[in-house]
């Protein structure tokens, strides 16, 4: 300690200096503070101001970062509501889908249509057949004249033939009421039947036509036909026939008894080269029955009899 009294400088300096340390220890004792023993763990941040900002007492729920509310995906830039769509009016609709004028096949114009269903020739028992069997109609939609042909050919000689000229007239869509005449000419002499049916095609596709016959002195006749195609591919298809003669009286010239006459089955298997054009191959069944059979019994023909076939069908 300085304590002379020649130097009275000094020792005010000295004052100064004790005061200002006595001042400082007055407002922070760090020995008292015990950094080294400080609790950390039990100092309560939420009571720390730093920088006058109460962490603690902060309310995020009320905080707008930038316009976002809490729980509020972020939407990409220029992202925003819509104008909604109006809802379609009566004019809207009636000019997106205007009327269309009525649909009329052919324009009203006269058409025609040409089916050489069968041409083939039949290995049949006692002799080698040519048989045909052909359809066709010309007209409109709804009124045509129809035309139908068949018959067969054995060694040489026309053992049956017969042609039918029709007019029809559509009650449906697909199915035509017909009538007119049929000529015969084999077997035995002419004869012309007036006749009248139905024909048209029935679910999946199957065509059948039923007809009937009156005849000259009493005769009577009715025939029922039938086919179906069976598509196995594009180009090759499985054709089923069926064929029913009955009759009202026997006519022993013509070699036909009353009721059930006669009937054919066949299986033929086409290849369509081209749509207009298919040959095939198949087999038939034809059977006679009753007074019909008789008949044939006393000719010498089988009654009973299967047949190889092979032909072509064309239609135009």
């Amino acid at each position: 300690m300085i304590d002379s009294p020649k130097h009275p400088a000094l020792l005010a300096l000295v004052a100064v200096v004790a005061a200002g340390g006595a001042q400082a220890a007055e407002t922070m004792d760090h020995e008292a503070m015990g950094h080294g023993q400080m609790n950390h763990g039990s100092m309560d941040h939420n009571q720390m101001n730093h920088g006058q900002t109460d962490h603690g007492s902060m309310d995020h729920s009320q905080m707008n970062h930038g316009g976002m509310e809490h729980g509020q995906k972020a939407q990409p830039a220029g992202y925003g509501s819509r104008t909604p769509i109006p809802v379609p009016s009566d004019a809207d609709r009636a000019a997106a889908f205007p009327e269309l004028p009525p649909h009329t096949m052919h324009a009203g114009g006269i058409n025609s249509f040409f089916l050489l269903d069968q041409l083939e020739y039949q290995d049949a028992d006692n002799a080698s057949v040519l048989s045909w069997d052909a359809s066709g109609w010309v007209g409109s939609d709804i009124n045509r004249l129809w035309f139908r042909s068949e018959g067969e050919r054995a060694n040489g000689r026309t053992e049956e033939a017969e042609v039918q000229a029709l007019y029809g007239r559509a009650i449906s869509p697909w199915w035509d009421l017909v009538a007119g005449v049929r000529q015969d000419f084999k077997p035995g002499s002419p004869q012309t039947w007036a006749a009248f049916g139905v024909q048209g095609m029935a679910l999946y596709g199957f065509e059948a036509e039923a007809t009937a016959f009156l005849g000259e002195n009493g005769q009577s006749a009715l025939r029922l036909e039938g086919d179906y195609d069976i598509l196995l591919t594009n180009k090759l298809i499985l054709q089923p026939t069926a064929e029913v003669n009955l009759h009202g009286r026997n006519d022993h010239e013509r070699g036909v008894g009353s009721g059930l006459a006669n009937t054919e089955v066949g299986l033929r298997l086409r290849y369509e080269i081209v749509r207009e054009f298919a040959p095939y191959i198949g087999v038939t069944w034809n059977r006679n029955y009753g007074n019909t059979a008789d008949f044939a019994s006393e000719e010498g023909e089988d009654n009973n009899e299967a047949r190889f076939v092979a032909g072509i069908r064309i239609w135009f």
